[in-house]
C-alpha cells in the first residue's frame, strides 16, 4: 500500500533517462521547482478536481513533437519570438482566450403601425 503523503514531507522525482529535452529545458529553468510544480497541481485541481491524474493521462504522449494537442486534451501556450513568457503573462494569453466576446446587442424589435396608433 501506498504512503500517504503529509504536509512538510519530502517527495521525490526521478527524470526518465529518454527525457525530452523540452521537459529537462523546463525543468533546468525552474528557479524554484516545487513552486513551479505545485503552481500546475493547483491549476489541474482548479479545471478537473482531486482525480488520480494517470486514468486520463494517455501512456505515449506526443504533443512536445507535433502530436495533436486536443486528443490529448492538452493546452499550450507558445512561445512567442524564442522568448520565455513568464507564468502570469501566459496565463493572462490563456484567460483573455477563454473571455466569452462583448456581448452582443439583442436584435431591436419591429414596431409596426399598430404599435405607433396604440402610443398616441
Amino acid at each position: 500500500m501506498k504512503k500517504t503523503k503529509l504536509p512538510g514531507e519530502n517527495i521525490s522525482l526521478k527524470t526518465k533517462k529518454s527525457e525530452d529535452p523540452l521537459v529537462m529545458q523546463w525543468l533546468n529553468a525552474q528557479s524554484n521547482l516545487m513552486d513551479s510544480l505545485r503552481y500546475l497541481i493547483e491549476k489541474e485541481i482548479y479545471q478537473n478536481g482531486v482525480r488520480n491524474l494517470q486514468a486520463y493521462v494517455p501512456a505515449e504522449r506526443s504533443v512536445l513533437h507535433g502530436g495533436s494537442a486536443e486528443a490529448q486534451e492538452v493546452a499550450f501556450v507558445p512561445v512567442a519570438a524564442g522568448k520565455q513568457e513568464t507564468a502570469a503573462a501566459a496565463e493572462a494569453a490563456q484567460e483573455a482566450e477563454r473571455l466569452p466576446d462583448a456581448p452582443q446587442a439583442a436584435p431591436e424589435e419591429e414596431i409596426d403601425e399598430e404599435d405607433i396608433e396604440a402610443w398616441i
